[in-house]
C-alpha cells in the first residue's frame, strides 16, 4: 500500500532539509497538468483495485457465514469496481495517446 503523501510527492531524497542555504535540486516540482493526471490515474486504479480486492474478500467470508444475499451484494460492489479500473485504464490509455 502506498502512502497518501508518496502520490503527491513521488520522489525522494538522500539528503536532509535541515539546512538553511539555498540550492537547486536539479530538477522541479512543476508536472504539466496531463503529467498530474496521468500519476493520479495510476493512483486511483491502483486504490480502487485494492478495494475491489477488499470486497471479493469479504463476499466470500459473507457467504461462509450464510449470509448469501449481503454477500451478493458485496460482490456487486467488488464486480462495479472492476469496471470503474476498466474506465479509469481507458482514461489513461487515451491520456497517453
Amino acid at each position: 500500500m502506498t502512502n497518501h503523501h508518496d502520490a503527491h510527492h513521488p520522489h525522494d531524497h538522500s539528503h536532509s532539509h535541515s539546512h538553511d542555504h539555498d540550492h537547486d535540486h536539479g530538477h522541479t516540482h512543476e508536472l504539466s497538468f496531463e503529467q498530474k493526471l496521468e500519476k493520479l490515474f495510476a493512483h486511483w486504479i491502483d486504490h480502487n483495485d485494492s478495494h475491489k480486492e477488499t470486497f471479493m474478500t469479504w463476499a466470500k467470508r459473507a457467504k461462509e457465514a450464510n449470509l448469501d444475499t449481503v454477500a451478493e451484494d458485496i460482490q456487486k460492489a467488488g464486480q462495479v469496481s472492476g469496471e470503474i479500473t476498466r474506465l479509469l485504464k481507458e482514461g489513461l490509455k487515451k491520456l497517453k495517446g
